[in-house]
């Protein structure tokens, strides 16, 4: 029986951090689904579609993705409720810091709780552990270069779309 893991995110945009995390969970899990979820809290700057774009070019661009990574959406329902229809019993968490830890704990429990489904929390490269899609949001609309932060189809993405 393969075991099944979904990346769940907003990914407004995908950065290299988020890429880190795919990676290194899709070395661990059979299966990977990397889905991008509608947070009812977060405004987004992107609509799904072109998240669910920008995220499949970075894995197609990106050498060291395996072939066993998929990209979805999910924005009806639980979160729990796309595992039970995958068949994934393993949500992956990336975290930067203890704030991420205290945020996540509750939903956790609350998954576990609801579907048997179990968290795993991994930590970004160091280099990566600063930066979160809305940094880059605000750097890459105030003009800031944001190349260093995502993947090579974001930057080409953000430097077109720009607002003046």
């Amino acid at each position: 029986m393969s075991k099944i893991a979904v990346v769940p995110g907003s990914f407004d945009p995908i950065t290299l951090g988020h890429l880190d995390v795919i990676r290194r969970a899709a070395a661990v899990f059979d299966e990977i689904h990397v889905l991008v979820v509608h947070n009812p809290g977060k405004s987004a700057m992107l609509p799904i579609s072109e998240r669910m774009s920008l995220i499949q070019q970075s894995l197609d661009e990106d050498p060291e993705t395996p072939d066993n990574v998929t990209v979805a959406s999910w924005s009806m329902g639980l979160l729990v409720d796309y595992c039970t229809e995958v068949g994934a019993s393993v949500l992956v968490k990336g975290i930067r810091s203890q704030l991420d830890v205290a945020y996540e704990t509750p939903m956790v429990l609350m998954n576990r709780s609801l579907a048997n489904v179990e968290t795993v929390f991994m930590l970004p490269e160091p280099s990566h552990a600063h930066v979160s899609s809305t940094l880059v949001r605000q750097v890459s609309s105030l003009g800031g270069d944001v190349s260093p932060y995502v993947p090579a189809a974001v930057a080409r993405f953000l430097a077109t779309t720009r607002p003046a």
